[in-house]
């Protein structure tokens, strides 16, 4: 694919960027809070949201092990690097008033668009639990590395369209236990 094709793809997918978390591709083995029985930690499903994949393509250069793409306009610089090819997949996902999520993290990093309504986003490493509130027009962005959880704490129904980066076939979404860090 030619640098020129991929950076409007890339660029493009990145427009259309984010939002909470689906189920884009398998979770991990663990219980659910909804089956105690089964083996492994307890994991927190979410509930209320319903998600429509928009697509996903793996991105990669034939004549390079590493896929490296830049851009400079002006004084806006942008660069992707990737060893040896990554996947991105976008998704809608609507949040009905009070879903959420659940606990859980990302292979690779994702950028979340709220196009209508309001999510507020939390982060397991917060220990006191603090809110990131973002609004239609505004964005998140998870890099995956550690469990986080979405939800919608409206009266009124929220839109996210989520881009994900991952390894090519990678899960999208790993569900997590709760971290304890929150009351809910």
């Amino acid at each position: 694919m030619s640098h020129h094709v991929g950076s409007r793809v890339v660029v493009a997918s990145l427009a259309a960027a984010l939002a909470a978390c689906s189920n884009g591709g398998g979770d991990k083995p663990g219980r659910s809070s909804s089956d105690p029985a089964a083996p492994g930690p307890m994991m927190t499903m979410g509930s209320g949201s319903s998600s429509t994949a928009l697509g996903r393509a793996t991105f990669a250069d034939p004549d390079n092990q590493t896929f490296d793409l830049k851009r400079i306009t002006g004084d806006w610089q942008m660069q992707i690097k990737s060893k040896p090819a990554f996947d991105i997949a976008v998704q809608s996902i609507v949040f009905q008033p009070g879903a959420q999520s659940g606990w859980h993290s990302h292979p690779g990093p994702v950028f979340i668009e709220v196009v209508s309504g309001t999510m507020t986003f939390y982060e397991s490493t917060d220990p006191t639990c603090t809110p990131i509130v973002k609004k239609a027009g505004e964005g998140y962005l998870d890099a995956g590395v550690h469990p986080h959880i979405a939800r919608n704490e409206t009266l009124l129904p929220a839109t996210n369209v989520v881009t994900y980066f991952a390894p090519p076939g990678a899960a999208l979404k790993i569900d997590a236990p709760n971290p304890g860090n929150c009351p809910f």
